[in-house]
């Protein structure tokens, strides 16, 4: 296969992304394998590469069709009137990333650029009258083909989620067993197309405390959770659950999984942080669009100190990288 083409999204500006992305790119190797390119306003990029003092080769563009294997390709997009202010949570801030993220998207959809990795965002900053999505997740699931589950991964640990950017107060509200079902069928699909696992192993994770105790504590988990557990398990036995979240996350569980999927944001991200923070990627399963991103946020409280850790973004590039090969050597379709 020849070099993988991957679209990069500038984030936040005011954030850690460019630094992490300029960082990550004088590393000559890491060029073996794919060609980048970067959407993103030559202004903010030179500034960025100076202010850090880069020594990333660059080429700007404004044709695919000049792109260079060997450099961090820089398509270039209008910039008016910007400031880099490190740190700081700004509207035009935002517009940039979601203009980045539009024209990678385009360029993705017309089939000239393979892969997608995005740079943090800052989830405030992106909403406007053209924008109206809490984050890449649901803007992706709205432009690409399938149906997106968020699928948290590292070298020892995947969790996936029922539910992710939902408040609290209406998980319950919008649990039912053809969600998690569908999630469930989602988790095994991608174990076995995006990771190649033959028999993948699920464990489902209940909502309530002690997976509700038989009904004492709350009764969701025997009403919706065991009878999605059941209804898959008639496919695939390797499904298990619902288990008590408090006590899950061990060594022996985690060995014993390929997969966990949790029902609601923090349930499922509390542990994996804790346990891979800094050697995780946010993968968009379930879209025929391969997307990956590092574990952090934007940073505002180390932006512009030079000091970013470009571990978790490197990873989440050889992880868009693998899923892609796997996907064509399996030739999977959504």
């Amino acid at each position: 296969m020849s070099k993988i083409k991957v679209a990069l999204t500038l984030g936040d500006p005011n954030g850690v992304g460019l630094e992490i992305i300029l960082s990550v790119f004088e590393e000559k190797s890491i060029y073996d394998d794919i060609t980048p390119i970067l959407f993103a306003p030559r202004k903010l990029v030179d500034f960025q590469n100076n202010y850090f003092k880069s020594k990333t080769s660059l080429n700007y563009i404004d044709d695919i069709q000049n792109i260079k294997d060997d450099m961090l390709n820089v398509f270039e997009i209008k910039c008016d009137d910007f400031k880099i202010r490190f740190g700081k949570q700004c509207p035009k801030a935002g517009f940039l990333s979601i203009e980045s993220l539009k024209k990678s998207i385009e360029l993705i959809e017309s089939k000239m650029v393979d892969v997608l990795v995005t740079a943090p965002i800052n989830k405030k900053s992106i909403q406007s009258k053209s924008f109206n999505f809490p984050g890449h997740t649901d803007y992706l699931n709205f432009k690409f083909e399938g149906n997106s589950l968020m699928f948290m991964i590292s070298n020892s640990l995947r969790v996936a989620l029922v539910t992710d950017h939902v408040p609290i107060n209406k998980v319950s509200k919008i649990l039912s067993i053809e969600l998690i079902e569908l999630k469930i069928n989602q988790v095994l699909s991608s174990l076995m197309n995006d990771f190649g696992i033959l028999k993948p192993r699920i464990a489902v994770l209940g909502l309530n405390p002690h997976a509700g105790d038989n009904g004492v504590i709350g009764k969701e988990d025997d009403r919706i959770v065991k009878p999605a557990i059941e209804k898959t398990k008639r496919i695939n036995e390797e499904v298990n659950g619902p288990f008590a979240a408090d006590s899950f996350f061990t060594s022996k569980n985690l060995k014993e999984y390929d997969a966990i999927l949790a029902i609601y944001h923090d349930q499922g991200l509390i542990p994996f942080k804790t346990l891979s923070f800094g050697n995780g990627v946010n993968f968009t399963a379930g879209l025929s669009l391969v997307r990956t991103s590092p574990d952090h946020g934007t940073a505002f409280d180390i932006a512009g100190l030079g000091i970013a850790k470009t571990n978790s973004y490197k990873i989440a590039l050889l992880e868009a990288i693998k899923i892609f090969k796997t996907r064509n050597h399996l030739n999977y379709k959504i």
